[in-house]
């Protein structure tokens, strides 16, 4: 395995150690806890928290900052942070407004972040929780029950960042999530396995002429394998089920194109423009477009695709101002 890394038992602590030191102007660390902070606190307002497994950069650290989450816990390399840091980052985080867990859908997320919200109001913190589960390829797979979490999960931080940004209440916020994951569908395709950091093995096999459609970010099986094909050709099947499950009429859409983590920038672009093309066939409007690796599985190689419906409501705040070390924008 041919990796740029020291001591696979410390791979966590250098990532960390790295990020802090490049971008000390917008994040800090939580004590010596594998917590990612936003460095101006900004009080008299509800806090978001996310996190899960590393392995996923540059979520979920990389998008702590103003307008999107006000810290993020990491675990080890696809593994929940445990209950306690995360209770340790409510904490941090709460100004008296209350706390909002944003959670992939995975049961060991689900468990800790549960747990540690029953802590957190021990001490009088308000808490509450969205679950994402945009991943529409598969029911009940590895480490799930129901639908998975997937990249879609980087639109929600997004608008409900930008709407506690703008003084929305703790249950505003739950409601507004649970408006924004229902019209939320992501599917990816794998083309190659990622390899493990910490232990060096693939995550699992395909062959030279194989694909594994509908897979997981941790590489849990997907619906299907398939021949090898042109670009066009995987964004036709997973663009098919997308909008198969949408349920779009005469809604706007905002369109995020995610790399795994070894796909290149040449080849997204050429998918994205596949995506544009189907949805202005059907006459949907796009108001918004992210294309790059926002929530990655290591060096895998694959994409995903997400679909979020918009209102009026959602769009504003996608479009919304936001400064975080992966996501920066100016509001319009």
């Amino acid at each position: 395995m041919k990796k740029v890394i020291n001591d696979s038992k410390d791979i966590l602590n250098e990532m960390i150690g790295g990020m802090l030191k490049a971008f000390p102007e917008k994040i800090v660390q939580l004590n010596d806890l594998p917590i990612i902070l936003r460095k101006n606190k900004k009080k008299s307002k509800v806090a978001l928290v996310s996190g899960g497994g590393s392995g996923h950069e540059p979520a979920h650290g990389g998008f702590v900052g103003l307008g999107m989450l006000d810290g993020a816990v990491a675990g080890e390399i696809f593994s929940s942070p445990s209950a306690d840091k995360i209770y340790e980052a409510i904490k941090a985080v709460d100004t008296g407004e209350g706390v909002l867990l944003i959670i992939k859908n995975y049961s060991g997320d689900i468990m800790n972040f549960e747990m540690a919200a029953e802590m957190a109001e021990l001490e009088n913190i308000n808490v509450k929780k969205i679950i994402v589960d945009d991943d529409i390829a598969v029911e009940n797979s590895t480490y799930t029950i129901g639908r998975r979490g997937i990249a879609g999960t980087i639109f929600v931080h997004k608008i409900l960042g930008a709407a506690a940004e703008k003084g929305y209440s703790l249950e505003e916020l739950e409601v507004l999530g649970q408006k924004v994951v229902k019209n939320l569908k992501t599917m990816g395709i794998a083309l190659e396995a990622c390899i493990n950091l910490t232990t060096g093995i693939k995550s699992f096999d395909l062959k030279e002429d194989e694909v594994e459609i509908g897979l997981g970010i941790h590489g849990e099986p997907g619906t299907h394998r398939e021949k090898t094909q042109k670009a066009d050709e995987y964004v036709n099947i997973l663009m098919k089920k997308i909008l198969m499950e949408s349920e779009i009429n005469n809604e706007k859409v905002a369109v995020l194109v995610n790399g795994l983590g070894s796909t290149t920038l040449i080849e997204l672009f050429i998918v994205n423009n596949r995506v544009a093309d189907i949805l202005s066939e059907k006459e949907i409007k796009v108001a918004e477009t992210m294309v790059g690796n926002y929530m990655t599985s290591m060096d895998m190689s694959g994409f995903s695709i997400t679909i979020l419906k918009l209102d009026e409501e959602v769009e504003t705040l996608l479009k919304s101002e936001s400064d975080t070390i992966s996501l920066s924008k100016n509001g319009k």
